[in-house]
């Protein structure tokens, strides 16, 4: 990830660059509307295609087909012949329609449109310091966090990453009971249970619609019998755990101490507690890199709108440091919370002992 310069742009300079991030813009709404109308997998399962080809699979109007399938192609995601019958690259499909592979970018497009569907709703929110919750943000908000996730916690979290740290191994190997709090989609539960099948896991989250989906993906991945999904709060949860885990959700919540403290509880004296969340700076730099300025604008958009939507909420927003979870850990009776050596872009794994 890069970093830009430090020096100050001219007027012509960040014109070029407003210009630009329109185009990039223009682009992801456009693919937004190929995923939805199911343009892209329509291409990748039978092109090369015509527009009056693509309209019938897709039954859609074939003059909105040309024009989008035209689009396409002027920005270099499609390749034409003759101008008539346009293509979907390999490579090009593999980011737009496979779901598991760790090149799947498109559900960030999905979720940055959709979310861009409420500037009403987050320009009223920003002028009088209320909110936007997740559940008004809906379907594309709540699908595309789930499916930007599910490569990485149906591959490397559960079979790399975890089984890297001998306290968590220890627990994996010999089939210990797991708690996945803000489980959301399951995707983690799910990978956990699909990776080591002798671990049993009660998935729990405060999302009806997103329990509702954990509960069908769990049926699907042949996983129901030992990966349970709860609408619940973590808090109202009784019994001890082996493992205890909170994959990207503490900067979202209202009372990130309460949860904290809640799985301190459930993890008793032997289980371990592991948090995922944001591999943000250290400290607020600016200018910053990608990674940073990606987490500042889903923060803007999404995190902190859907944190102060709840009353007496902390609004920590999607740029927590490090030392902010130390803080949060602190409060809710943690001697500490140590970063382990896991190598991710993204993400920061967290023991808390």
């Amino acid at each position: 990830m890069t970093s830009p310069t430090l020096s100050t742009p001219t007027a012509q300079e960040f014109g070029e660059r407003l210009f630009g991030a329109v185009l990039g813009l223009q682009l992801a709404q456009s693919t937004y509307l190929g995923d939805r109308l199911g343009y892209y997998r329509a291409l990748a399962a039978g092109g090369p295609l015509t527009p009056a080809e693509l309209a019938a699979r897709t039954a859609t109007a074939e003059r909105y087909a040309r024009e989008w399938l035209e689009h396409q192609a002027v920005c270099g995601v499609l390749t034409v012949d003759d101008g008539h019958t346009f293509s979907l690259p390999p490579g090009t499909a593999e980011v737009l329609t496979d779901e598991l592979s760790p090149n799947h970018v498109l559900p960030l497009a999905r979720m940055c449109v959709g979310l861009g569907q409420h500037m009403d709703a987050l320009a009223a929110a920003y002028r009088s310091g209320g909110g936007v919750s997740w559940a008004e943000f809906g379907a594309d908000a709540r699908e595309g966090q789930a499916a930007m996730n599910r490569p990485l916690l149906l591959g490397p979290v559960p079979r790399e990453y975890l089984p890297s740290v001998p306290g968590i191994a220890a627990v994996l190997e010999r089939g210990g009971r797991v708690a996945d709090v803000g489980c959301g989609h399951g995707w983690s539960a799910i990978g956990l249970a699909l990776a080591h099948p002798g671990v049993t896991v009660d998935g729990y989250d405060l999302d009806a619609p997103s329990i509702d989906a954990a509960r069908r993906n769990a049926v699907d991945a042949g996983v129901a019998d030992r990966v349970r999904f709860h609408l619940a709060d973590a808090a109202a949860v009784t019994g001890t755990y082996d493992l205890v885990t909170a994959f990207e959700c503490i900067h979202d919540l209202p009372d990130p101490v309460g949860v904290l403290t809640a799985m301190r509880r459930l993890a008793g004296t032997r289980g371990v507690v592991l948090v995922m969340d944001e591999r943000v700076a250290e400290t607020y730099t600016a200018p910053g890199d990608e990674v940073e300025q990606l987490m500042y604008g889903f923060s803007l958009m999404c995190c902190l709108p859907d944190g102060l939507a709840h009353p007496g909420s902390v609004g920590t927003g999607t740029v927590m440091r490090p030392d902010t979870l130390r803080r949060y850990a602190s409060e809710a009776g943690f001697d500490g919370a140590e970063v382990l050596p896991i190598e991710d872009t993204f993400f920061r794994f967290y023991q808390l002992v």
